[in-house]
This record gives structure tokens, C-alpha cells and sequence, in this order.
């Protein structure tokens, strides 16, 4: 019998309720279908999602079910910068799976279909996806077009900080902001919205083919109907995530990670998506996937193209017919075929038709934008994982967006208790060659985590100071970030970890090719271990830890609550 079946006999108010709100005597009788969308007016990613829900809808009604919307409302980490809006940015993941759990857990439905964009909602729908088990299929918003001469929003931040800085005018700027988002969808480039809609796909969640969809192009709307009639298929059958999502699922998604050069941020999400799952991922997993992996693709903010280019070369099929001897092929999928047997299926189809013609029309082709296997951009993926004396757990940094003279270095320790400092101290040229700006108190616990994005873009625009100096914090990037970057740093400052004990001058070894992060010396002097081990353990008999930031409200919550984030920062 169907949960929704069960709960009605148990519960008598079940169906007066529900004719209360208009539905039929025979649509009681029907799979029931939680139709949870982030839709809402709060940004582009989420302002067409409505279109999507309906076309959800239909396909739940055609294929004999009944669907019921909810809503959960997402917020936009570019709207949130700036100002302190940011730092309930990662904590609202959490929030957004707590309510959609609520949702799910308080009405008996017998399937679901989560609909969203954009780099925290997506990772929340398959957070509650996972908590709830029901049969349930995820439908992505897709991709905004890029505006004139392919400029992306990703940009306006390297402009913002030329504008500062006087090399560009006040006109040329606000021209740049008016046309850097001409439509709905998430932002064209391979940022985490992108990167977390490739991810959903890659896991086996969504129809093949449908992440990272231009999200006016009609296809989406039909994808969006097809996986509603999907849902009352795997209600039927009683097909919930847990049955066919494995940790070999999580190794093709992180192998395809690697191909694409994914945002950083997917290494919060991934693990924490694979938690709700029951299933436990580590930094090492990370690395030592992407050592063996090849980046192909060639999309911004590392590459050339925008992202809405991503799905006309083939999207995430494509894809993996590139790296399909890394991947686990036979790992089940929600269409109840294997990947193996999905990619085949595409092949027969005309699905890489439409998409090439629309890069002929700009004078590009298919492997322009996804490089072949034997002809990769890097040998291995973009990500490392960092361990040391100053990450004992980890650290991340997206080496694809390094240049080459950041692969070692000693750099000299410049702390800051918060970004705003920081970011300033670049602006203003105190920041030299040589120098590590060090960004600290930022972590899920300290701040909630906000991203530094305005400083990384003030180093990356830089062009001296892109090759010369690192950015280290505890704190996360956002996904369109670029250049020497390094987050995540653990544990976190305000848990007592190394990267609060440093002081001005401390020196600091960084070696991606060894995957290692060192507290080497200070003061500008080289030390043995031992004698740098020393000093350390002097600086943190006398740390004091600092008052919580947040007293009420949910950054009090997340912060006390989230862990670290080589784990996922999730709150527990």
C-alpha cells in the first residue's frame, strides 16, 4: 500500500483537509507527490522555477498521480555580498533541507521532485532527498545566457576591483553590471551553481542530460514534465535514493567534478549530500580521485567559454563518454538503467544535435569547449587537498586556477581577523609580493562561513600580485573565484586550530605538488620542525578563544552546531 494510503487511514482529517484545498475524491486516491521547489523572486536562479513546478505538475497528473507544491525560497550569495548578508549564506543549506525535511516527514506523500538552480539550493534538495528517502527524482533550472561579447557575471567583480582601483571608469563599469545578466537561470559560468546542477546529475538523480540546460530553451520545460511522470513511476515501484545511490555514485560524481574543474564549495556539499545518504566522504577521497582524473573543460572562470556553452557540447553525457574508463558504469541510476546503459541510450538519440549547431553557430565545436581525453587541459583534476602543521585536517585549493610560480613557494604571514581588513590591505598596496594574506575567524563556527570573494578578486586582478602572493583562510571562495586561493583551513580559527596561532612574519611553505601546507619558520626566519612545533604549542597555551560572534538567530544555531568543513559543515 502507498505511504499516502496508510496516513489516510490512520488519519481521519487527512481528507477533508485536502478537499478543503480543492482536490478531488479520486485524487486522494492517487500516488501523492511532494513537488518542492526554491522558487521565488529572490534572484535569477529561482525566478522561473514556477514554470518548471507546472510543467512537473502536468507530468505527475498525466502519469496518475497527484502533485502538491511547497516552497522554500533560496537567497543569492552575489545579492548577499558586500555586507554581512553573506554570512547566512552556507547556513541556509541546511536551513532549506530542515524545512524541506519538515515538509516531507508532516504529510504522508509517496514521492517527491525537487526543483532548484543555484549553489546552496540544489545541495539542500539532495541533502533532504537523502534524509527522507522517498522515491524521488531532482529537476535543475538550468543556466542564464551570457550577455554582450559573452560576459558573464563572474567578471564584474575583477571590474569592481579595476574600477577601485581607477583603471576603468565609473561608465564602463555600470555598463559591465547592466548586461552581465540578460536572463532566468544560474550564473554562466562553471561557478558552484553550476558545478552542484552537474553534481545532481552525475549522482544519478536527475534524467540524463538535463543539468546546466539553458533555462529558456524549451527541452527544459519537457525534461521538467518527464521527471514528473517519473516520480509517480518510482513511487509505484517504491524506488528511494538509498537503493541505488552508492558510494561508487559519489566516486563517478567527484571523477566528473575533476573533469569540469568544479567549485571548491563542492567539497562542503558533496560530503555533506553523501552523509544524508549514509554514506562518509574524506578530503583524501578528493584528492586522490582527482590525482588520477583529466580536466577537460574548458568553461570560466578558469577556461574560455560561458557556462551555457557546457550543455550544448554534450553536457554531463558527453562528459563522461570522455572519461567512461574511470567511471563506474554499471552504478544504477533513477531511471533504473545504469550509466553505462544511459549514455548508450543518448548516443541513439539526436540529443548532441541541437546543441552543436548552436556552437557552429558561434564557430566553435564540441571539443572546444570539452577537450577530448588524450588531449586534456591538465592530467590530473583541479583540486588538491592540502595537510600540514597549519591544516591538520585539510585544506582546499582549486590548483587549475593556479599559476604555475604558486605551485611552491615560502610566503610571509599577513593575519586578518576578518576579510574587510584584509581586502582593504590589498586595495591600498600594504599587501607586497611574497606575502600570504592570511583571513581568519571566517569558518563555519567563527562567522558562518561567508566566501572571500572580493578579495580574491581584488589578488586575481592584479596581475603582480596573482603570481606573488596566496590567500589562506578558513573561510570558503565563491565558486567564480580564481587565482592562488586557499580554504577551508582546519580545524577552523575559532576552534583553536594553527591558523589562529599565526603572527606577522611566520613563514609558510606551500607545496601543491606534495599536497602539504607548513608553518616553516617566523619572523622571517627558516626553523626545524621540532623548533616551529615548539613555538606553536608556546602560542596556544596563551590563545584565548574569541567571544561567539552570534548570540540569537540561526547563526547562533549553525554556528554552534556546524562541523568542520573538511567534513561538509553541516550542522549536527
Amino acid at each position: 500500500m502507498l505511504h499516502s494510503q496508510q496516513v489516510r487511514a490512520l488519519a481521519p482529517e487527512n481528507d477533508p483537509l485536502r478537499i478543503g484545498m480543492g482536490w478531488s475524491r479520486e485524487d486522494l486516491e492517487k500516488p501523492q507527490i511532494l513537488v518542492e521547489s526554491t522558487f521565488g523572486d529572490s534572484h535569477p536562479g529561482s525566478a522561473h522555477l514556477d514554470v518548471l513546478m507546472q510543467e512537473a505538475l502536468r507530468g505527475i497528473k498525466d502519469a496518475g498521480g497527484k502533485g502538491a507544491r511547497y516552497f522554500v525560497t533560496d537567497i543569492c550569495d552575489g545579492l548577499a555580498q558586500g555586507h554581512d548578508g553573506i554570512n547566512v549564506s552556507l547556513a541556509q543549506r541546511d536551513m532549506i533541507a530542515n524545512m524541506m525535511e519538515i515538509h516531507g516527514s508532516a504529510t504522508g506523500f509517496d514521492g517527491a521532485v525537487y526543483i532548484a538552480s543555484c549553489d546552496k539550493s540544489v545541495p539542500a534538495c539532495l541533502m533532504a532527498l537523502g534524509r527522507l528517502n522517498l522515491p524521488a527524482v531532482m529537476i535543475t533550472g538550468g543556466v542564464m545566457d551570457p550577455g554582450p561579447n559573452l560576459l558573464t557575471l563572474e567578471q564584474i567583480g575583477m571590474y569592481s576591483a579595476m574600477y577601485e582601483r581607477g583603471e576603468i571608469s565609473r561608465e564602463e563599469f555600470e555598463q559591465y553590471k547592466l548586461s552581465a545578466c540578460p536572463s532566468c537561470g544560474a550564473c554562466s559560468f562553471m561557478g558552484t551553481a553550476s558545478t552542484m546542477q552537474i553534481m545532481a546529475e552525475a549522482l544519478g538523480l536527475m534524467l540524463p542530460g538535463t543539468a546546466l540546460m539553458r533555462a529558456l530553451d524549451p527541452d527544459l520545460r519537457q525534461s521538467a514534465y518527464e521527471a514528473g511522470r517519473l516520480s509517480v513511476k518510482l513511487a509505484r515501484e517504491g524506488c528511494c535514493p538509498r537503493d541505488f545511490v552508492t558510494m561508487d555514485s559519489f566516486e563517478n560524481a567527484i571523477m566528473v567534478h575533476a573533469a569540469i574543474s568544479g567549485s571548491t564549495n563542492s567539497l562542503l556539499h558533496i560530503p555533506a549530500i553523501a552523509h544524508e545518504l549514509g554514506i562518509e566522504l574524506s578530503g583524501e577521497t578528493f584528492d586522490q580521485l582527482h590525482r588520477k582524473a583529466r580536466y577537460l573543460l574548458d568553461i570560466r572562470p578558469t577556461g574560455r567559454w560561458p557556462a551555457s556553452f557546457f550543455h550544448d557540447a554534450g553536457g554531463v553525457p558527453a562528459i563522461m563518454e570522455e572519461i567512461k574508463s574511470l567511471l563506474h558504469l554499471d552504478a544504477m541510476t533513477v531511471t533504473g538503467k545504469t550509466v553505462g546503459e544511459n549514455l548508450e541510450v543518448l548516443r541513439e538519440t539526436d540529443f548532441y544535435e541541437k546543441g552543436e549547431q548552436r556552437l557552429r553557430a558561434q564557430g566553435i565545436c564540441r571539443q572546444d569547449v570539452i577537450r577530448p581525453f588524450d588531449k586534456p587541459i591538465r592530467e590530473e583534476g583541479a583540486i588538491a587537498v592540502l595537510y600540514g602543521n597549519l591544516a591538520p585536517e585539510g585544506a582546499v585549493v582549486k590548483h587549475a586556477a593556479l599559476p604555475q610560480e604558486m605551485f611552491y613557494q615560502v610566503l610571509r604571514a599577513k593575519p586578518f581577523d576578518c576579510e574587510e581588513e584584509a581586502i582593504d590591505a590589498v586595495l591600498h598596496h600594504r599587501i607586497l609580493p611574497g606575502d600570504a594574506v592570511i583571513i581568519r575567524y571566517e569558518g563555519p563556527k567563527g562567522s558562518g562561513m561567508p566566501e572571500m570573494f572580493y578579495t580574491t578578486e581584488a589578488i586575481s586582478s592584479d596581475p603582480e600580485l596573482s603570481k606573488s602572493i596566496a590567500l589562506i583562510t578558513d573561510g570558503r571562495f565563491s565558486g567564480a573565484s580564481r587565482g592562488p586561493a586557499i580554504g577551508h583551513v582546519s580545524p577552523e580559527a575559532f576552534s583553536g586550530g594553527p591558523i589562529a596561532l599565526l603572527e606577522e612574519d611566520d613563514l609558510i611553505e606551500l607545496d601543491i605538488s606534495n599536497r602539504t601546507l607548513q608553518i616553516v619558520g617566523v619572523k622571517n626566519q627558516r626553523m626545524e620542525a621540532e623548533a616551529v612545533q615548539q613555538i606553536l604549542e608556546k602560542r596556544k597555551a596563551s590563545w584565548k578563544p574569541h567571544k561567539a560572534k552570534y548570540t540569537s538567530g540561526v547563526l547562533k544555531l549553525y554556528s554552534e552546531h556546524a562541523v568542520s568543513p573538511m567534513k561538509g559543515g553541516y550542522m549536527e
